[in-house]
């Protein structure tokens, strides 16, 4: 049991010291970014108005803004557990893909129960959602980006209509933070 808590300790160590400089480096500049409008079905429930609007939350950095929408909670939960909030929010020009309480609740219970209470999978899961670039929708078209877990995961589709890994369906997509570009989606994305 000691040696677990090691090898956990030791892994998440590592990401707290890595993520930063990968997100540093693989980041450019978000503030000259090309400003689009959110598309996709889910972007019609997102409020008109307060901190969990498309304006609220692109005052805040992105594990913040993802904690003022109410189907993002499990993935805040989860962000939380990983201790990613600071990197997250540090980074400057990434692109999360940001899976819903209904992708998290395709997983069965005892699964997700099981990686929520692994930080080192929970870490690496986390980390394969998130992209060091700012992703536009013209990229997403037919796109192929190297995550901060060390994967790969590609985009396709045309319009508002663009899968992830040809499973996961972008549903609200082009979301801005203070900090980076979500593209919600609707299926928990696994590192191959």
């Amino acid at each position: 049991m000691t040696t677990q808590r090691v090898s956990r300790s030791a892994a998440l160590a590592a990401a707290a010291f890595f993520l930063p400089v990968a997100l540093g480096a693989a980041a450019p500049a978000f503030a000259g970014s090309q400003q689009t409008d959110p598309f996709g079905p889910a972007c019609a429930s997102v409020p008109k108005e307060g901190s969990g609007s498309f304006e609220g939350m692109a005052k805040d950095p992105v594990a913040t803004a993802a904690s003022h929408n109410p189907e993002l909670s499990t993935l805040v939960t989860a962000v939380k557990k990983a201790g990613l909030v600071d990197t997250l929010n540090n980074a400057e020009g990434i692109t999360v893909f940001a899976p819903t309480n209904a992708a998290f609740a395709k997983i069965p219970k005892a699964d997700l129960d099981k990686i929520l209470a692994d930080e080192a999978e929970l870490t690496k899961i986390l980390t394969y959602h998130v992209v060091g670039e700012e992703i536009t929708p013209d990229q997403l078209a037919d796109g192929s980006f190297k995550t901060l877990e060390g994967g790969t995961l590609t985009t396709a589709g045309s319009g508002e209509t663009f899968t992830v890994n040809r499973s996961a369906k972008i549903v609200c997509g082009d979301v801005r933070t203070a900090n980076a570009t979500v593209d919600i989606i609707d299926t928990v994305l696994t590192p191959m």
